[in-house]
């Protein structure tokens, strides 16, 4: 029979099990498997003195956030940093190559590995969820508390797992690899800190007046689709940054974003039908995913120019999947003007009067000063005949220094002019101070606009300028690439 179950575990994906023996021989498992153990039963012992000659203890709600510590440090620490590290050494030590030569691909090659990681997630998991339940007994917290942390805990552990295999793919050289190492340790850190802290709101907050009402689980579900979703794409971005350059790695994390981008806007309707057309729903969620399309907007613009040969036949204008800064480019415009007009659409039909109008329009000028800075950063990268700063990483470090410029230098000019720091005019392609103007609220107005939409017009043209001096100088140089 075991013979049977390592025959069919050797057939799904041979690596899983390969990895999982080698992760428990580690002396890392071990010792942290022991001093979790540890942990939780010197705490099991306190909570036994301190509640032995009481009886009614309000005391679970302590304890069960004390145990969720002890789970924590390993599930959001060692899991995902350890799952770096493995990746990781198979790049420094060049052995991804022997790894290609088993014929698994790197899509089954990466889900090995993070399923490898995720069942030792599970054995920890599984020695302290008798302590978590004990907590249970001791009273302060009930099981519907109990099991959405444990849910919350693990979609936010599967993301981490994703986000850190991801990491191990971002630099090639030993000082890239040093800074996106130490960035990882930072924000595991920070992440974890936080996470901690969320869950101690849970539980505190459930004793003592928090309700769980119809918003918080849909809160609730929409944190889980974002975790479960941006994990994928994560995931998906792995794989092509490890995929050869005649495949057409780009499909499937184009494919998971425009997927990912329409059902979340689904989701967004739904939630604002629900909630009797509530405007706040477009609003927060118009911003939230303008800023996330415009980030990973930034990763699909700054693919490398060109195909390899066996794709260029099949591509037309319209297949926006395969590989190529200009379709990556193309893309993400449609789909940030897509997500800024949807949203904008639901304000107006919830709110047609002033403010609906106005917080339509900041969502919309966010998405237009997105395409401006992708395209200025394309420009500036793309123009010059050397290939210096057509690099993926020169074109994101290109957007990052445009938009500080574009953000800090109108602000320092209006107060060099004697003019308000947030003047209309001057900051009218400022990032961030330009959507703050639009989605203000002008009392000394009739209307009640701060910006009018005239002005929102220019930004617009604006925008349409540089997309097609952006696409015109794309198609130029990918057609460079494909000179013979």
């Amino acid at each position: 029979m075991s013979d049977r179950w390592e025959k069919w575990g050797d057939r799904l994906n041979p690596l899983v099990v390969k990895e999982v023996r080698q992760g428990l021989r580690t002396r890392v498992f071990w010792v942290c498997f022991g001093l979790l153990l540890l942990s939780c039963l010197v705490l099991s012992l306190i909570a036994y003195v301190n509640t032995r000659g009481t009886s009614y203890s309000r005391e679970g709600r302590t304890y069960f956030f004390s145990f969720f510590v002890c789970l924590g440090l390993v599930h959001f620490g060692v899991i995902p940093f350890n799952a770096y590290r493995s990746l990781a050494r198979e790049r420094e030590d060049e052995t991804w190559s022997l790894l290609l030569l088993t014929g698994l691909g790197p899509r089954r090659i990466l889900g090995g590995k993070v399923t490898s990681f995720l069942v030792q997630a599970a054995l920890y998991a599984s020695a302290v969820g008798p302590f978590l339940l004990f907590s249970y007994f001791l009273n302060g917290i009930d099981l519907p508390t109990i099991l959405m942390v444990l849910m919350l805990g693990g979609a936010w552990l599967m993301f981490l797992t994703f986000a850190s295999v991801c990491a191990a793919t971002l630099a090639d050289g030993r000082l890239g690899r040093a800074f996106v190492r130490f960035a990882l340790v930072a924000a595991l850190v920070v992440t974890f800190f936080q996470a901690l802290t969320f869950i101690f709101v849970m539980t505190e907050g459930r004793g003592r007046g928090f309700s769980f009402d119809k918003e918080f689980f849909l809160a609730l579900g929409a944190g889980l689709w974002l975790l479960l979703s941006d994990g994928w794409l994560l995931f998906e971005a792995a794989v092509a940054r490890l995929s050869l350059v005649t495949e057409n790695y780009t499909r499937h994390p184009r494919r998971v974003l425009v997927v990912q981008t329409v059902l979340t806007f689904l989701g967004v309707a739904a939630v604002w039908w629900l909630l009797d057309r509530d405007h706040d729903v477009p609003s927060v969620a118009g911003i939230l995913g303008g800023l996330h399309l415009i980030l990973t907007g930034l990763f699909t613009v700054s693919d490398v120019d060109g195909q390899s040969r066996p794709l260029r036949a099949g591509t037309r204008p319209w297949s926006l999947f395969r590989t190529g800064a200009l379709r990556g480019f193309r893309l993400s415009v449609l789909l940030l003007l897509g997500w800024a007009a949807g949203c904008a659409g639901l304000l107006w039909a919830s709110d047609p009067s002033t403010e609906g109008m106005r917080m339509g329009m900041a969502l919309v000028a966010l998405a237009l000063y997105g395409v401006i800075y992708l395209s200025v950063a394309l420009l500036l990268g793309r123009m010059p005949k050397s290939s210096r700063f057509a690099s993926p990483v020169s074109v994101r470090l290109l957007f990052v220094a445009a938009g500080a410029l574009g953000a800090g230098v109108p602000p320092l000019l209006a107060v060099f002019l004697g003019l308000e720091a947030g003047d209309e005019l001057i900051n009218l392609l400022n990032p961030v101070v330009g959507t703050l103007n639009f989605g203000r609220y002008d009392w000394n107005d009739p209307s009640g606009l701060r910006m009018p939409p005239e002005l929102l017009l220019c930004v617009a043209l604006v925008a349409l300028l540089c997309a097609f001096a952006a696409d015109r100088v794309l198609v130029r140089r990918e057609r460079e690439a494909h000179a013979p």
